[in-house]
This record gives C-alpha cells, structure tokens and sequence, in this order.
C-alpha cells in the first residue's frame, strides 16, 4: 500500500499534515505547491489499495481527480474548510469538511486527533488569519501573551512563504518547508533553532515594508482596493499584506491585486473581519476564483475585467457591511 499527503503550500496545509504525521508516522509521497496552486489532485498516481490524505485543498477544484481515484478504488481522506461543492458519498471517501469562517484545516485536524497537537493547530490558525480562533484554540493550553505573539509569529512566516506564482518566488518550497517541521513536535523549540525560520521572518519584515508604503487605489466605506507591481517581494507580501489589512480595518472589505509579468493580475481578496463574508461569493464570480467565506483569491483576472471586479467589490462588501450594521 502506497501513502500520498497532497497538501496546501500555507500554513494551514502544513501544519495540518503536521499534526497527523506526529500522532501517526508513516513515510508518504509529497504533493503540494505554492498556496494557489490548488489543482493538486491530478498529479497524484494511486493504484487500488493506495491511501491519499488530502489538507486544505478545496474539493470543488479537485472534484474530477477525485472521482477518477475513487472509482480506481483509492482510499480518499479529505480534510478542509474552503466551499466543497457537492461533496461525494462514497465508500472509499472520507470528508472532514466544515467551512464556518471561524474553522481552517489545522482546527478539523486537531479535532479530528481530539488536540494532540494543538500548538500547531494554534499556530495555523494565526497564520490564516483567524486570530480569534487561534486564541480561543489555546485556552486550554495556558499560554502567555509572549507565547502567543510567537506563535502568531510563527503562523504568519510559514503562510508568507506559500505565496508566489511559482516555486521560485517562494523562499522554501513547501514540502522542504514541511521537511524542517518534522523533527519538532514543539513549535516554539522550531523557533529557537530553526535557521528557516529566521529567513522567513527576515524576508517577511523586508517584504511587509515595501507593501505598507503603497497607498490605496480606491478607498470607500466598504473597502480598500490596493494595486501591487509584477515583482517577487509583492506576489511573496500579496496574501499576509491583505491579512494585515483586514487587522487593521476589520469594518472595510480589502482586496490586494498583485501585476502578473505577462499581464492580468492574481488578486487576494479579504471581507471585513467584523462579517467573515462575502470573499467567496465575489471570487466564485470570475473564472478561476475561489476560496471561502473570509478570504479568497482570484488566480488571473484580466486587464479587461478589472472594472468588473472594482463594480461587484463594492457591490458585495457594501450589502455584507450594510447587513452587518
């Protein structure tokens, strides 16, 4: 029998595959990418009898491949928190998927392993942005303010580096990323030794401060529309700059357009922290759109649809803000 762990390149899929390897070793083929490169599933060759473990990437873009691996009688464990689509039943499938806004696959995995590992879980939690989550995650776990920051630390450099277009804008490929966590069942003995992480704490600092000098493209009530150049540092920033952002305004919806080098634009899209809302219905709108409820992403938007996307962002941020209040 044959084991394949295909993962998502941030931090949630990282930390979630993680926490099952510590709570159950086993030697397994890697696949994963950069964080939107979320078509994993087609790559994965599994015979009848073979195990596929899947974290963090959305089922309804994998939904083909994944048929094709259950009807090939492939045993299939699903776990993710992004819209699924019609979720498959079937006798070799096995879905843990919630997509509640306040949920991402390092806190179904934990649950699922009833919190062996919950420092990690903790630690994906902040990096996707779910602060709240994280910190309600961890009260069991009696950790101190300073603990916490470096968790939150932590989160944020290990989801910085799965954003790119491709591995070579990334730092550290992920699953050579996820090679340097496996020793640690510690996150914060990982943070004392790891020469990674200060690599990616160095590159999150230098990228962060580029991108906060860039100002707004179109501000309203609703949300901020901010415009970044085809240039490494701002496709790396693209997703934890929105993150920071949404921190920063957590009334106003945010969406960052990073320049691709050929033209179009990948745009991450972040709805007000105060709704978790909203992200989904506006990305789903455009061809290859996705994500879920409080943050999502559009893989290439043309230059001809970029009035589109400014009309239905204010559109769509202006009811979820107008509902909220």
């Amino acid at each position: 029998m044959h084991h394949i762990d295909v993962f998502n390149g941030d931090a949630d899929g990282i930390c979630a595959l993680h926490q099952l390897r510590l709570a159950h070793p086993l030697d397994s083929t890697l696949i994963t990418g950069p964080k939107r490169d979320i078509s994993l599933l087609k790559r994965v060759k599994a015979m009848a009898g073979d195990q596929v473990t899947v974290l963090d990437v959305a089922l309804s873009k994998n939904r083909e491949a994944l048929d094709k691996l259950l009807e090939a009688g492939v045993q299939v464990r699903y776990f993710d928190h992004h819209q699924p689509g019609d979720i498959p039943v079937h006798p070799h499938f096995e879905p843990h998927i919630d997509t509640d806004a306040n949920v991402c696959t390092s806190l179904l995995v934990s649950q699922h392993l009833q919190g062996q590992h919950l420092l990690w879980a903790v630690t994906a939690a902040f990096g996707d942005n779910l602060a709240d989550a994280a910190k309600l995650a961890a009260v069991p776990l009696n950790l101190s303010v300073d603990q916490l920051g470096q968790l939150q630390s932590l989160g944020e450099c290990l989801n910085y580096n799965g954003y790119g277009e491709t591995l070579e804008d990334l730092f550290f490929d992920p699953a050579d990323l996820y090679r340097q966590l496996q020793p640690f069942a510690d996150p914060f003995a990982f943070i004392d030794a790891s020469p990674a992480y200060q690599v990616l704490k160095s590159g999150y600092q230098n990228d962060m401060a580029r991108a906060v000098a860039v100002d707004a493209t179109e501000s309203r009530g609703a949300g901020r529309i901010f415009m970044l150049p085809a240039e490494k540092w701002a496709r790396r920033i693209s997703g934890v700059f929105g993150n920071q952002l949404a921190v920063e305004s957590p009334m106003q919806a945010h969406a960052v357009l990073t320049a691709k080098p050929e033209g179009g634009y990948v745009v991450s899209v972040r709805a007000p922290l105060a709704a978790k809302s909203g992200a989904d219905e506006l990305c789903t709108q455009f061809d290859t759109g996705g994500g879920r409820k409080g943050a999502a992403g559009i893989n290439h938007l043309p230059e001809s649809e970029l009035g589109r996307f400014g009309t239905l962002f204010f559109d769509v941020f202006s009811n979820v803000v107008s509902h909220r209040s």
